[in-house]
Parts: structure tokens; sequence; C-alpha cells
């Protein structure tokens, strides 16, 4: 019998996955909406492991429960790796999924197919209560597209392109997704360490 895990994201998508990739576990997964946690971690830190680790641990002590949280992102090596850390809020705050990629793709305007590698990258962090943290991660590779395709996903998901799928990542389904994708790599070496502790 498994006890109780927090998502510790606002992201209605993100949980939507999570929800998806864990639906194994024996325990339970809940959100912080679910639980009515409003206040907010701060992302202060300067890579997504860090992020992730002060996003879970924060969770963990206001919930008192195992939290999960992630930090995850786009790196394009013709733009030396960003916006990284910063994926959420590379157009500025406030600005939707739309606007981040119309700014990412105005900053690889002319740069040619071949340059336009770039991976997503998940780091998860699970966090007890008064314990330790610990963290997992996951990648995908990938190609920036010239425009968006796809209605599935979110963030970057309708620019990033799979070459071994010829479709982008908002082209799939999620069950497709989820066999894939960043998160879900990340997750599957998490479900072991969510065996441990019994959930």
């Amino acid at each position: 019998m498994g006890g109780k895990l927090l998502l510790a994201t606002g992201n209605k998508a993100k949980v939507r996955e999570y929800k998806s990739l864990f639906a194994n576990l024996s325990g339970e997964v809940v959100t912080l909406a679910e639980l009515g946690i409003t206040t907010e971690a701060s992302e202060g830190g300067g890579s997504m492991e860090e992020n992730a680790c002060l996003k879970a641990a924060f969770y963990a002590a206001e919930s008192q429960m195992i939290a999960l949280a992630d930090d995850s992102g786009l790196e394009v090596d013709a733009l030396g790796g960003e916006p990284g850390p910063l994926s959420a809020r590379y157009a500025g705050e406030g600005a939707s999924d739309r606007d981040r990629i119309d700014y990412l793709l105005s900053r690889l305007e002319g740069v040619p197919w071949e340059k336009r590698t770039a991976r997503f990258r998940c780091v998860i962090a699970l966090a007890v209560p008064g314990g330790g943290v610990e963290t997992r991660s996951g990648e995908c590779a990938g190609i920036i597209t010239l425009e968006p395709k796809g209605e599935h996903g979110f963030g970057y998901d309708p620019i990033f392109y799979l070459p071994e799928l010829g479709k982008t990542m908002a082209e799939l389904p999620l069950e497709a997704k989820n066999q894939i994708s960043h998160r879900a790599q990340a997750a599957r070496k998490v479900c072991q360490l969510l065996e441990r502790l019994n959930l």
C-alpha cells in the first residue's frame, strides 16, 4: 500500500504528463492545487538541478509529504545552450508559450537546419520531509524547426523536431511523447526511487 506523492508544480500540462507517467504507482499522486498550497518556491538556482532541489525541498517542508519537483528546459547549441534554466522566462515574465517560441525562432533566424540542434533536458528532484533530496535526469535530442507544427504538448514542443520520428514533439499524442521525452526518461529513473519509498 503506497503513501502520497506531491507533484510540486502548478503547470497543468506537466501535472497531466506526470499523472500519466506515474499511473502505475501504488501510492496516490496529489497536486499543490488539490492540497490548496498556493505559496511559491523561489527558483533562484543557477542550474536546473539547483532549481529542482530548491522546489522539492520547499514543498516537502510545506506539505510534510514526499515532494517531486522538476526543472526542465531547452538547450539550443547555436545559442550556446540557451535558454536552459531560463526556458520558461526566456521572452520575459508573463510571456505565453507562443511568445517564447516566436522569440526563440527570431534568435535563430538565418541559422541553417544542420546547425539548429538542441536538446530538451529535465531534472527531477525528490525530497523527503526532514530528509535528503535526490535527483534524476533525462534528455531528448532534436532540431529546432523553422515554424511551429502540432497541437499537442506545451512549451517549445511545436518547434522541437524529432528526426527519427519525422515529427515535432507537439505532433505526438501524450502516450507517444511519454515513451521518449526527457521528462519520461527522468520519471522512469525516479520510479525506482519511489518504489524504495513504498510509493
